[in-house]
């Protein structure tokens, strides 16, 4: 008698759980709202440099780019940089939130997607910002968007440094807090991504006011 095949359940990616959790705990602040993507997103101090960075670049091209927002979070930032993209596809892990941005952001020049950035294929386009992700993930998961990310001619990559001298690329585990908790940071030029591009141009350095290290902005040019 033959067997009675059983499905087998995919369980979550530990990412995808993790990150969830985040937004359902609250983690990152403001218990007010249900969906806050923490002070990286809403300080003034923080975003208003960097719009005005991403604004002159994205207006500095005669035809508009398809820009893809790799972790958009919240859309508290992305929301700003939409007038000045040909096509803004926004990108997060966490479904619920993905649902929620649709339902508040209604633009026809934006689109919404659900991915797991390390595993899923990545979205077509000519800019890629990730902002403030990489630091969250492990090694293994940054170096899977690294490889994919060489198909835009432009990326964007803000991460949270520590201030001063420090060995980059700590192993951590992903959804785990961040690498500054181990003096650490992510740096993709670095072993072991040694991500590669045409041109490198930092756009921004920012030193918090709490002593907690420097958010840097680079612009990568790949080809």
């Amino acid at each position: 008698m033959q067997k009675k095949a059983t499905k087998r359940l995919k369980k979550p990616w530990p990412t995808k759980a993790a990150m969830e959790q985040v937004y359902e705990m609250k983690l990152w602040g403001d218990h007010s709202s249900n969906f806050y993507s923490g002070i990286g997103s809403h300080r003034p101090e923080i975003i208003a440099p960097y719009l005005k960075e991403l604004r002159t670049f994205l207006s500095s091209f005669e035809i508009p780019l398809t820009v893809c927002d790799l972790g958009c979070g919240d859309f508290n930032v992305g929301k700003e940089l939409v007038p000045y993209a040909n096509k803004y596809i926004a990108v997060d892990i966490v479904t619920d939130l993905i649902a929620h941005n649709k339902e508040k952001f209604k633009d026809e020049k934006v689109v919404f997607q659900c991915l797991d950035i390390a595993v899923d294929d990545l979205p077509s386009g000519d800019c890629a910002l990730v902002r403030q992700v990489l630091q969250h993930l492990s090694n293994s998961e940054i170096q899977g968007i690294l490889i994919k990310l060489a198909a835009f001619k432009y990326v964007v990559l803000t991460e949270h440094l520590p201030e001063g001298s420090f060995i980059p690329n700590k192993e951590i585990i992903s959804g785990q807090g961040t690498r500054l908790r181990k003096q650490s940071g992510v740096n993709v030029l670095a072993a072991p991504f040694n991500f590669k591009g045409k041109e490198k141009k930092q756009l921004l350095s920012i030193r918090l006011t709490d002593g907690k290290g420097i958010i840097v902005t680079t612009l990568y040019t790949i080809f």
